[in-house]
C-alpha cells in the first residue's frame, strides 16, 4: 500500500507507518463490510419461506446500512492518505467474508449472516492494538460505532434461529 501524499504531506498528528498501519485495517474491514453488503442484498432478493417479509425487510435495513458504512470507511482511508480498495479482486483478496454459492433456506442466511456479522466486527476490533498506538480517535470512534452495529446485527439474527 502506497502512500498517496506527493503532493503534499499529511500532517494529522499520526505516524506514516501508523497511517499505512491503520489504512490496511480499514481497507480489510472495507472487504469485508462491501462483501456483506453484497451477500445481504442478494439474500434480500432471494429469501423466500414463512420469515420472508421478516426478513426481506431485515436484509434491506442491514444491506442499506452498510452501504453508508463502506463510503465513511473509504474516506478515512482516503483521509490518512492511503487508496481505498474498490474493486471485487481487491475485495476477494482482502475478505474474510466467503462467498456463497446458489441460494441457500431463509434458516441457513441468517445462520450465515450471523457469522459474517461476527466476523466484520472480529476485523474491525483488530485494527485497535494499533489505533490506540497512534491515538487515532477518528478511527476508533468508527471502529466502536462498526462493532456496536455488527454485534447487534449478530444479536437479532441470532434470535431469529431460537425456538
Amino acid at each position: 500500500m502506497q502512500a498517496q501524499d506527493k503532493v503534499m504531506p499529511v500532517n494529522i498528528g499520526i505516524s506514516e507507518e501508523n497511517r499505512k498501519q491503520i489504512a490496511e485495517g480499514l481497507s480489510r474491514l472495507l472487504a469485508d463490510t462491501y462483501s456483506l453488503y453484497l451477500k445481504t442484498h442478494n439474500f434480500h432478493w432471494n429469501v423466500t419461506g414463512p420469515m420472508f417479509q421478516t426478513l426481506h425487510l431485515m436484509f434491506e435495513t442491514q444491506y442499506t446500512e452498510l452501504a453508508t458504512a463502506v463510503d465513511l470507511i473509504a474516506e478515512r482511508i482516503r483521509a490518512l492518505g492511503y487508496p481505498a480498495p474498490g474493486t471485487y479482486g481487491d475485495f476477494a483478496k482482502l475478505s474474510s467474508i466467503p462467498e456463497t454459492m446458489g441460494v441457500p433456506k431463509a434458516n441457513e442466511m441468517i445462520r450465515m449472516l450471523v457469522e459474517d456479522q461476527e466476523a466484520v466486527a472480529r476485523t474491525a476490533r483488530s485494527v485497535f492494538p494499533v489505533v490506540d498506538q497512534a491515538n487515532d480517535e477518528p478511527t476508533a470512534d468508527l471502529l466502536t460505532q462498526r462493532m456496536q452495529l455488527h454485534e447487534k446485527n449478530a444479536w437479532m439474527l441470532r434470535s431469529l434461529l431460537e425456538e
